[in-house]
């Protein structure tokens, strides 16, 4: 068999397999769903405000660190001047012509 005729077959079980996956999800998608013991639903609350406080905690330090850089680069554009070409090197400043 050649190289060609490896890659249709491996296309094919590809396609089959998709098509299986495909109608596994239909299956369970169409099935009732299956009832959450009331149990469940504190620890579901409990983890649900953990992971929104701990996503809050995590954008406010990602904004402090933004607002850190553009201070930090404020203040480094006023020290070092990046915008003032910087003097030759190679000739020395020509006076009083």
């Amino acid at each position: 068999m050649g190289g060609a005729a490896r890659a249709a077959v491996r296309r094919g079980e590809a396609e089959v397999n998709r098509a299986e996956r495909e109608a596994a999800v239909r299956r369970v998608m169409a099935a009732r769903p299956v009832p959450v013991p009331p149990e469940l639903y504190p620890e579901a609350v409990r983890r649900g405000e953990r992971l929104l406080r701990r996503g809050r905690l995590v954008r406010r330090v990602l904004w402090v660190l933004v607002c850190v850089a553009a201070v930090v680069f404020g203040v480094w554009a006023a020290y070092a001047h990046p915008w003032v070409e910087p003097p030759s090197g190679t000739t020395p400043p020509v006076d009083g012509w």
